[in-house]
């Protein structure tokens, strides 16, 4: 099988979203809806991933290198999508796809392909059986049992042809020395003067050639994104995908339901994520770490660390092996070393710290002077008592301590112990003279 051509259809604004952000561009679990499908033609080894969009649309920064963008000049429908992408494809396979059907996987792709190839089809679309078609085009099949055409029934659709299950997935392959010229040739004459490219089919056909029909077996694939709510209803689909391969791959996950994964997440075996749990962007987990209901958000985290409850990691976090960011606390930017820990009510931002260092409760690094961000050193084996703040840039020397209530603005050396609080004052009989207004 040759490296075929993607063509991915992102034309439209998607005014439906209600938004300032295209479309396309939505985040779904990490990746933007367009990213979803670029990610799954990559992934079928496609040799050339071209992505049509209208004359006033901006998502060339939003896609990754390789990709080449075409113009669809005004709104002529999809035949006419794909066919402002025809100066970039050759003879090969030509796989067309749309940019908000974002469930598409690489082995329907690879699927597909090998189906078309096999037969030496002119075109070959993608179908699937659902109990529920709603307003999906329907599959008409001629009385031998091939494909005749495709109907959409939003214009239209008698008894007969609502009760089909068979509906088109909106994933096709064409020949492309043929499809070109196939596409000039499909009638605009639908009501609202667009061309569609499933007639491209009947093009084909009446031409001689071999279309064929590919049965998908995951009805997720025709989950096309409209608006927010579909939007919604997709990303349980996808984050049920995310969840399940990182169960396969040996993750505990406690209950997916209620956990919240991006595609672009890592984690190791034998690690356990209890509920209501949110891993986000480019974040590394390792082996046999516990998070409980964590929000952790690009941050790396080695083996064997405890994360929560109640936790905040920020990007540039990173907690070496063993090290603890327990409840109540967020840190950001930081680097937490091995077997290190910051049990409770803390915040850490712009810090390194050494090993096997214990922060106490309500540890805080007051890392901005209102200009600049400065950061904190704590070496290895220090002991912060409770309610320590660290005036940043200071410097905690390996062994150091610091008393409770204190308020450090000074490094203090290797070993050493700094208090920086007033003395206790007691005023007698306080109380009695408060009420006699004394």
């Amino acid at each position: 099988m040759n490296a075929p051509t993607v063509v991915i259809m992102a034309a439209g604004k998607g005014t439906r979203m209600r938004s300032q952000t295209p479309k396309m561009l939505h985040d779904l679990c990490g990746r933007t809806l367009i990213g979803w499908v670029v990610a799954a033609a990559q992934g079928a080894n496609a040799g050339k991933v071209i992505v049509v969009v209208g004359p006033d649309q901006v998502v060339e920064a939003a896609l990754p290198d390789g990709v080449t963008v075409a113009i669809q000049e005004r709104a002529g429908g999809t035949a006419d999508a794909v066919l402002a992408a025809a100066a970039h494809w050759g003879d090969e396979t030509v796989v067309v796809l749309s940019g908000d059907v974002p469930l598409i996987t690489p082995e329907t792709i690879a699927g597909l392909v090998a189906a078309h190839e096999r037969v030496g089809a002119a075109g070959t679309l993608t179908t699937v059986e659902l109990d529920d078609p709603g307003s999906l085009g329907r599959i008409v099949r001629a009385a031998d049992g091939t494909f005749d055409h495709v109907i959409e029934t939003k214009e239209g659709a008698t008894a007969e042809v609502l009760a089909i299950r068979e509906v088109n997935a909106g994933v096709y392959a064409f020949d492309g020395a043929r499809l070109e010229d196939a596409l000039r040739r499909v009638p605009a004459d639908n009501g609202n003067g667009e061309a569609y490219l499933p007639d491209a089919l009947v093009v084909l056909r009446d031409d001689g050639g071999v279309v064929a029909d590919h049965l998908a077996d995951d009805p997720a694939l025709v989950l096309g994104v409209n608006d927010r709510a579909d939007l919604a209803r997709v990303r349980v689909h996808a984050q049920a995908r995310i969840n399940d391969a990182h169960m396969r791959g040996g993750v505990t996950i406690v209950d997916p339901s209620a956990t919240y994964i991006d595609v672009g997440v890592t984690i190791g075996p034998d690690t356990t994520i209890e509920p209501n749990t949110t891993l986000k962007g480019p974040t590394t987990i390792g082996s046999g770490c516990l998070l409980r209901n964590a929000y952790v958000d690009s941050a790396v985290l080695e083996d064997g660390v405890t994360v929560g409850p109640f936790a905040y990691l920020r990007p540039g976090t990173v907690l070496r092996a063993g090290a603890k960011a327990g409840t109540f606390v967020e840190i950001k930017n930081s680097d937490v070393g091995p077997g290190s820990k910051v049990p409770h009510l803390s915040y850490i931002g712009d810090a390194d710290i050494g090993a096997n260092s214990n922060l106490g409760a309500a540890t805080v690094t007051a890392n901005y002077d209102g200009v600049r961000k400065h950061r904190t050193t704590i070496g290895d084996n220090v002991r912060t008592g409770v309610d320590t703040t660290l005036v940043a840039p200071v410097t905690l020397g390996d062994g150091a301590y610091t008393g409770a209530n204190s308020a450090i603005h000074e490094d203090v050396p290797e070993g050493a112990l700094g208090i920086a609080r007033p003395r206790q004052t007691v005023i007698e009989d306080y109380g009695k003279r408060e009420k006699e207004g004394q």
